[in-house]
């Protein structure tokens, strides 16, 4: 008998246009590196920055260097929203450059104090977490590993700030402004329409999907009971993007993205999967929103307990909006009860 091996076709990446330069900086983050990029237009964009981190820093300067560019020439530094790993050396690029820092218009008060705006940060998802049932012991130990991160972040002045819609002039290239809530209440795309690209942060990610993670509201109330639905406006941000004409994503971590209908459509099939499984578990009996994640990430490292919170609340916003699901008390904290 004769065995034919057949090999599949690589898949083709993207080609990145030539205007934009890529830098992979490192991060000290379970999600690994982080993109940062160089646009080559009057005034040099850098978009994003990477973390606060002496290790970022350096590379960030050798990956500049590479491409015979210096830290000093940047003249606009753009945010694609307010996590440390894209955002912690906004101040130092703007202290050695000059630059001027454009923003979602949300994320100005945030930036401008950032060891208070990440303190009252911890402390609202510490409130949320403790009425869905998560122990005290994880929350201390959160708060640790949480004061621990929030040295990655530095405070920066936000020059300009943008609003959804607006259009910023380059010198060869208008970026359009979209904000796309969900993943972080700031998250903003920025459109080159006439290459039909688009820098998208953690927006959508090839390889992971995008965890609408518990946050405070920016400049809102911060009642933990009247969180904003973080899943429902990423689904809806999803639905925006979808409709948009794009033939290429570049992305705050990982590989560009081609086919975004598709991955959305993958996305959203995931999402409605893991809500219908939470809907079964709901079934058998109330629930809080932690025994339920622990149910469906049985062992999940204590680091990951306020992502697997945030995604577990998300499928029960959505169960509550859709009619199957409500809220009931229980001994444990606020539980929920399938329709």
């Amino acid at each position: 008998m004769t065995v034919t091996q057949t090999h599949a076709t690589p898949r083709r990446e993207p080609a990145v246009p030539n205007w934009v330069r890529p830098l992979v900086i490192p991060t000290p983050f379970s999600v690994g590196p982080v993109n940062v990029y160089l646009i080559e237009d009057e005034p040099l964009v850098l978009l994003d920055t990477g973390p606060n981190y002496s290790v970022a820093l350096s590379s960030l300067e050798t990956a500049l260097a590479e491409h015979h560019r210096q830290l000093e020439e940047i003249g606009l530094v753009l945010l694609t929203h307010q996590h440390y790993d894209h955002l912690g050396l906004a101040a130092t690029v703007k202290a050695r450059s000059g630059a001027e820092v454009a923003a979602l218009e949300p994320l100005v008060a945030f930036a401008r104090d950032c060891p208070a705006s990440i303190a009252a940060e911890h402390e609202y998802q510490a409130r949320v977490m403790e009425i869905h049932g998560v122990p005290e012991e994880t929350m201390r130990a959160l708060r640790q590993i949480s004061a621990a991160f929030a040295r990655f972040g530095a405070s920066v002045e936000i020059s300009r700030p943008l609003r959804d819609g607006d259009v910023i002039e380059l010198g060869r290239r208008r970026l359009r402004v979209e904000h796309r809530p969900g993943h972080s209440p700031t998250d903003t795309l920025f459109v080159e329409d006439e290459e039909r690209v688009a820098f998208v942060g953690d927006h959508l990610i090839r390889h992971i999907s995008s965890n609408p993670t518990i946050q405070r509201p920016p400049g809102g109330a911060a009642d933990p009971y009247g969180r904003p639905p973080a899943l429902v406006s990423y689904l809806e941000s999803m639905e925006r993007t979808f409709a948009l004409e794009l033939d290429l994503l570049l992305p705050g971590h990982g590989a560009p993205i081609a086919d975004h209908r598709r991955l959305i459509t993958e996305r959203t099939r995931l999402h409605r999967r893991r809500m219908d499984r939470i809907h079964r578990e709901l079934a058998a009996e109330p629930r809080t929103a932690h025994s339920i994640a622990c149910a469906l990430w049985d062992g999940v490292a204590l680091t990951q307990a306020l992502l697997t919170l945030s995604e577990v609340l998300g499928h029960l916003d959505l169960l509550i909006a859709e009619g199957r699901a409500r809220e009931v008390e229980l001994p444990t904290g606020l539980g929920y009860v399938a329709v």
